[in-house]
């Protein structure tokens, strides 16, 4: 039986590596892998969390999930490959904690599979466990199936404008 396992990342390894060269530029072709080291600090920083989903192989006892929750399962799943990742962050600020999902990719290939549901899912469960008053994220206009998914989920679109300012390293 084919379902979706996601996981909280807990260290670096290759296979993270790998699948961070694979799904980053299906996100944006701009972007390149992060070093290991930038990811290692990012795991361990202590309000972020990266949510891995896999295909997995398992025995008809494994727990499914619900419509917002990531699939659960038993010790004797078979984990596969990582078909995509969500990033996590919170803060506290005087209005309240906020939590905000980054960096959200599905595999081109698994698109559709409910993998990108499972992930917010899992986001969403964390931030409610953390207390997180909000939770935010952005979507490109053009990604009209993120942003139904988003919806499904969910989510409203804000009647906001987000401002960015690129910080050099100078």
């Amino acid at each position: 039986m084919k379902l979706l396992v996601v996981d909280r990342v807990k260290g670096f390894s290759a296979e993270l590596e790998e699948a961070f060269c694979r799904l980053l530029p299906q996100l944006s072709p701009r972007l390149a892998a992060p070093l290991e080291e930038r990811v290692r600090q990012m795991l361990a920083h202590p309000t972020t969390a990266l949510f891995v989903a896999r295909e997995a192989e398992a025995p008809e006892a494994a727990m499914t999930a619900g419509p917002t929750t990531p699939t659960c399962a038993d010790d004797s799943v078979a984990r596969g490959r990582i078909v995509g990742m969500l990033t996590l962050v919170w803060y506290d600020a005087p209005s309240g904690r906020k939590a905000w999902i980054e960096d959200v990719v599905v595999d081109a290939a698994a698109r559709g599979c409910g993998a990108g549901h499972a992930l917010v899912g899992a986001a969403q469960g964390l931030a409610r466990k953390i207390g997180a008053e909000r939770l935010m994220l952005t979507s490109n206009p053009r990604r009209t199936a993120a942003r139904a998914l988003y919806r499904k989920c969910g989510f409203n679109e804000a009647e906001t404008t987000v401002f960015v300012s690129n910080m050099d390293k100078g």
